[in-house]
């Protein structure tokens, strides 16, 4: 089923239908929300969606910020979850415009174009045609940017992995902005809801990727853009961090909102936060080591981002050969004590290694890598899984019948081949390299790494 308009299904409920009204409203709500200094104006925003009496003063609070991008912006890549109709995938919306009382905006074909072969991406005008997550941010889009292109996004059943693929995509240059669409908890006392939208934000702030829907309606494209911020080293600022107790209800049950901004900063600024992140991994690598050996050696363990839970990887090499490697498939603690562990364990623990010495202290080389969240691949043959590898990106977790084995993505390296690395990996899990069952399941994550230099 297709459609050439995409009308206006929420006017008049979650905000005016009247376009005067409309315009006065949403200005208000700008002029009250205007940054007391001058700031970069963000690539990225994670905003609310519910009505503007109630979440519009937080939503304001990230779209003032991108006041300076009018006639800069070409593109506007919104994704939102699904509320109304479920879907699997990511949606287009199959309609060439979308209408708000404020006019219409014509959707970004080329950037359709772009996505449209991927296998997650599907088109349901039956997902969009009530969903108000992607509407009710079009007029202030519409008011702070003027003209521009959409690229509409509703995000149904698919992982924080697939998504971010869609993103990297259509990411496109400083002509193109991401519009992340999402409200915190729902119906927690007043609160309740605070503490647990300040512990939401701050692991978004921390780029966690495994934020769940209890905690953030729109969690996976949440999670994806924290993927693609890591990637690009993007760095997150909150804004707004209020519920509707604040704004316009009751507070014995409350819905929470945030206004995130996501800056690319020309690259040096969040390039040098992402770097800092990994200095601060491998010191604390190192110093766990050299504790164990007796030695005086410490390292700050006082940033945010090592409080939330991660799975990470401690590889030791010495004169360029493997002395050590032990990691986590699964985040289940701090990333601090993950990275700890796992370093007391590849130095000393490595059943394929005698313990290090003291005399090789000084010699050893540490990588850190910490992983994304492990996606399912789905397969029905072994080579059409050869197909769907991604050398160079893919990290692999393969399992059959109490066997168990992973090659980090560091491992294409060596093994180049797709049909090569997936034999050596079987061998690892302990398969004969041309074993094949048709129950073989495999799953696939990303990682950063870090590794000291000399």
């Amino acid at each position: 089923m297709q459609t050439e308009v995409r009308h206006p299904a929420v006017a008049g409920t979650f905000y005016p239908a009247d376009p005067a009204v409309l315009h006065r409203d949403v200005q208000r709500l700008l002029d009250d929300a205007r940054p007391h200094r001058d700031e970069p104006p963000p690539k990225a925003l994670i905003a609310p969606h519910a009505g503007y009496v109630y979440s519009g003063p937080v939503a304001a609070s990230a779209y003032a910020r991108i006041a300076p991008l009018r006639g800069r912006v070409h593109t506007v890549v919104l994704l939102g979850p699904t509320h109304r109709v479920p879907v699997r995938g990511v949606a287009l919306p199959g309609a060439t415009r979308f209408e708000t009382p404020l006019g219409s905006i014509d959707v970004d074909t080329e950037a359709v174009r772009a996505i449209a072969d991927l296998p997650q991406v599907v088109v349901s005008p039956e997902a969009h045609a009530l969903e108000h997550s992607l509407e009710v941010h079009l007029p202030f889009l519409q008011e702070t940017l003027g003209d521009f292109r959409l690229l509409p996004l509703a995000v149904g059943d698919a992982s924080p992995t697939a998504v971010a693929e869609v993103l990297e995509r259509v990411w496109g240059d400083e002509h193109t902005l991401v519009v992340v669409s999402s409200d915190l908890s729902h119906y927690l006392p007043y609160d309740v809801a605070r503490r647990t939208d300040q512990q939401t934000v701050r692991e978004v702030l921390a780029l966690a990727a495994d934020i769940d829907h209890a905690h953030a309606c729109g969690a996976t494209p949440v999670n994806a853009l924290t993927l693609v911020a890591r990637r690009r080293g993007l760095r997150l600022e909150l804004l707004d961090l209020r519920n509707s107790g604040d704004t316009a209800g009751d507070r014995r049950q409350v819905v929470g909102y945030a206004s995130i901004a996501a800056y690319a900063d020309g690259g040096t600024t969040a390039k040098n936060a992402t770097d800092d992140r990994g200095d601060t991994l491998l010191r604390i690598a190192r110093a766990t080591i050299a504790r164990q050996l007796g030695l005086s050696l410490t390292a700050r363990e006082d940033s945010p981002f090592l409080r939330v839970h991660g799975a990470s990887f401690v590889t030791l090499t010495r004169e360029g050969a493997l002395r050590g490697c032990i990691g986590s498939l699964e985040a289940h603690r701090p990333l601090v004590d993950d990275v700890k562990n796992n370093a007391r364990s590849a130095a000393f623990l490595d059943p394929r290694f005698r313990p290090l010495s003291l005399r090789e202290f000084d010699g050893i080389r540490v990588e850190v890598s910490v992983l994304s969240a492990q996606e399912p691949v789905a397969f029905s043959s072994e080579p059409e899984l050869l197909s769907r590898l991604r050398p160079g990106v893919d990290g692999l977790v393969l399992e059959y019948a109490g066997h168990r084995g992973t090659f980090l993505p560091q491992v294409w390296d060596s093994l180049p081949d797709p049909a090569a690395f997936l034999g050596h990996l079987k061998r690892k899990a302990g398969l004969p390299a041309d074993f094949w069952a048709s129950d073989v399941r495999v799953s696939r994550y990303t990682v950063e790494k870090w590794c000291e230099t000399d």
